[in-house]
């Protein structure tokens, strides 16, 4: 038995199963990853604003910072309803309402108040606006493919990473010329006009899986997922994502404002976060690629090593070429983690249950995303400097190697029972 089949035990039949991906299917990842790269835009402004926001709201910097923390947090919780209205409704119908709500969060935000900010943020952006695009969109992909499942999720949350690295560098300028208020109402409107239409025109309904009879191989509901019951299992994925996902805001939050604390001029800061992204995005394809090689559950711990090694370095750099380095290592790192954890759910448990169980996790991660941004701020603004927020995240990062490691050693056993159980069989 390979290493690929102990990863994923129905790869084997998959293989030899008809494939229900077609050149439609990429069509559709396309198209998913266009709408993702203008969504995750939305609370980029907050982020390279952080400092001018906060002067101007007369506020702690925490307070700025907790308005992307809540959108983040909004997209996770409401994409566990929103999921499953898409599965009734059709995807199509979320994407677009989750426009409008981004479209209406960035106006409200830019109203000036810090109630404003914060509600935009967190129940237009975040819970109906991505809540309604994120988690249904990773659901909705997941259904196009079988073979290139791990590709296909890698490209379509490589979204993130084209935002962030289009975007800062646009925004910077645009807040220094028109504010950031105005920044976000000629967002809201760029959202909008390509979101909607977008969705309108590709968003269409994926291959019925009992027609092909492919999607149908996989883990049988109820069963137990490497030696845990489900829930259990599904338990330890989520807390393994939140521990992971601490760490992997911190740097994408506060990077311009760590940068400027240091002399460092606000546009090599926000080129530095540019830098960041665009290497995600490049490594998070190769990242793909290998999921579907050595399964889900690998991958996580490959990338999680990773993003605790840049993490350390944050922690030793103070100059601009050093920084410039870690942001690369940092993006070359953490940026498979996320789509590999949402594959792995879809190799442990049956393709039934996805629209229920990659939401759960897509919580987690994005608590932990949320509660990594505040939790910089918070300490930023107690210590005055950024390194024990950064050995916080190390720490969290530790704890996600463990959890993840027990996970992948069980896989190891689990798989290797079945070997030897065919073994026997085949020796009957």
């Amino acid at each position: 038995m390979s290493s690929n089949e102990i990863a994923d035990p129905g790869a084997a039949a998959r293989a030899a199963a008809p494939s229900i991906e077609t050149k439609s299917s990429w069509l559709v990842a396309t198209a998913a990853l266009g709408i993702m790269s203008m969504c995750y835009g939305a609370p980029l402004v907050a982020v390279v604003a952080l400092k001018p926001i906060a002067a101007d709201l007369g506020s702690l910097r925490s307070i700025a910072a907790l308005a992307g923390s809540l959108a983040w947090l909004g997209a996770a919780v409401g994409g566990i309803v929103m999921a499953r209205i898409a599965e009734r409704v059709g995807v199509r119908w979320t994407v677009m309402t989750g426009a409008l709500m981004i479209g209406a969060g960035l106006a409200l935000s830019s109203q000036g108040g810090v109630w404003q900010l914060l509600v935009g943020h967190g129940l237009l952006i975040g819970l109906v606006g991505n809540g309604g695009i994120n988690a249904p969109l990773y659901v909705y992909v997941s259904h196009w493919f079988d073979r290139r499942r791990g590709t296909a999720l890698a490209l379509i949350s490589s979204g993130q990473y084209v935002a962030g690295a289009l975007w800062p560098s646009i925004f910077e300028r645009a807040i220094g010329r028109y504010g950031w208020q105005h920044t976000m109402v000629f967002f809201a409107v760029a959202a909008v006009a390509v979101i909607v239409p977008a969705a309108a025109l590709f968003l269409r309904p994926p291959p019925h899986a009992q027609t092909v009879g492919v999607a149908t191989i996989g883990p049988r509901p109820g069963a137990r997922v490497l030696g845990f019951r489900p829930g259990v299992a599904l338990a330890f994925l989520s807390l393994a994502s939140f521990c992971c996902c601490v760490p992997m805001a911190m740097p994408q939050g506060h990077l311009v404002a760590f940068c400027s604390d240091l002399g460092i001029l606000p546009s090599h800061g926000a080129a530095m976060l540019s830098l960041l992204l665009g290497t995600a995005f490049i490594s998070r394809q190769c990242w793909g690629w290998i999921s579907d090689r050595i399964g889900g559950l690998r991958t996580v711990l490959a990338g999680s090593a990773c993003q605790a090694a840049a993490m350390v370095g944050f922690l030793a750099t103070q100059n601009e070429a050093g920084l410039f380095m870690v942001a690369t290592a940092f993006g070359l790192g953490f940026s498979g983690v996320i789509p590999a954890y949402v594959l792995a759910v879809r190799q442990l448990f049956p393709a039934a249950e996805a629209a229920r169980r990659i939401p759960v996790l897509l919580l987690c991660s994005g608590s932990g995303m949320a509660a990594g941004g505040w939790l910089a701020g918070m300490m930023y603004d107690g210590f005055g400097f950024y390194a024990p927020a950064f050995a916080a995240g190390i720490a969290f990062n530790l704890v996600n190697l463990a959890l993840i490691s027990v996970l992948v050693g069980r896989q190891r056993d689990s798989g290797g029972r079945r070997a030897a159980a065919l073994s026997a069989v085949e020796a009957d």
